[in-house]
């Protein structure tokens, strides 16, 4: 029994005459007969009762006619949305929170005006969560700042990026013109939470040199984060893109210091069988435009 069978049926239902349902259909009327037949020895039932000439519906053509008219309506609905979809592309954008906060909205607004007719998911968590949803197919293509660990997936350095020791005007660090990572001892530290590639680069680094910090906040937020530096005189090491207009208006410091290793990239992730279909080719190339932003320039390239 298929949709072809489920038309005709309606189609005799319908106008009551094998006949006519052929003429309707553009088919024989042997086939619309056989047709008949076909369903009435597939269920075991009589469709149609044959009296003076006429056709007469059965209770249980009756059943079957309201099942099929539904069942032939949402198959035509599914064909039509299936085949409008074939139109619209889609593209899930997964980003780690820094680059979610920072940078992802700009960078979607321009693809937007590249490609108005693809459809765009955004997908903002940490690092870990983000490398889960690629793996699993939830996503097409990433950009995030932290560690990728699997080996199905492809990183791309995409943007520059540096992570900065930040405080307040008033903590005592503030003051001095470079500080070494040993002056960090015991300071009080508002971090992100496990799982963020900023917290992974930095816990490395601490660990590395044997540095002991107090972790008194710990927050996905960057709002949170950035009430403990201004209120509470908390450190802590982020993207320089995440506060930056705190920073270039002077609310919030940065603390020079002598290590080069806070440089790194924001990296494009997908999965090593993922298609590059044209809409993240064209992601691709809006994001050259992003790879040093001039505020960067000013504060490291040029000193």
């Amino acid at each position: 029994m298929t949709i072809r069978h489920l038309r005709i049926f309606i189609e005799v239902a319908r106008t009551g005459k094998m006949s006519l349902a052929a003429q309707r259909l553009f088919i024989s009327q042997p086939t619309v007969s056989q047709t008949i037949r076909e369903l009435e020895d597939h269920y075991g039932q009589k469709l149609f009762e044959r009296l003076s000439k006429k056709l007469y519906i059965t209770s249980f053509g009756k059943e079957l006619l309201s099942y099929a008219t539904q069942v032939v309506e949402q198959f035509d609905n599914l064909e039509k949305t299936m085949n409008d979809n074939l139109h619209i592309e889609n593209l899930r954008i997964g980003a780690s929170v820094t680059v979610g906060t920072c940078l992802l909205s700009k960078i979607i607004k321009e693809f937007h005006s590249v490609a108005p007719r693809v459809n765009t998911y955004a997908y903002v968590n940490n690092t870990t969560m983000v490398e889960k949803k690629l793996l699993e197919s939830d996503l097409d293509i990433a950009i995030v700042e932290g560690e990728i660990h699997s080996q199905d997936l492809v990183t791309t350095p995409v943007i520059d990026d540096y992570l900065v020791l930040l405080c307040n005007n008033n903590h005592p660090l503030s003051k001095k013109e470079k500080i070494t990572l040993y002056d960090l001892e015991n300071q009080r530290f508002a971090m992100r939470e496990d799982g963020s590639g900023t917290r992974e680069f930095f816990e490395q680094i601490l660990q590395k040199y044997k540095v002991q910090i107090q972790l008194v906040y710990e927050a996905s937020s960057t709002d949170t984060i950035r009430r403990a530096i201004l209120d509470d005189d908390c450190l802590s090491l982020l993207s320089i893109h995440t506060f930056e207009e705190d920073i270039i208006c002077g609310k919030i410091h940065i603390i020079k210091t002598d290590l080069n290793t806070l440089k790194r990239s924001f990296k494009l992730v997908h999965h090593k069988d993922k298609i590059m279909t044209p809409s993240i080719i064209t992601l691709k190339e809006i994001l050259k435009k992003y790879k040093t932003s001039d505020f960067m320039k000013d504060l490291y390239i040029k000193k």
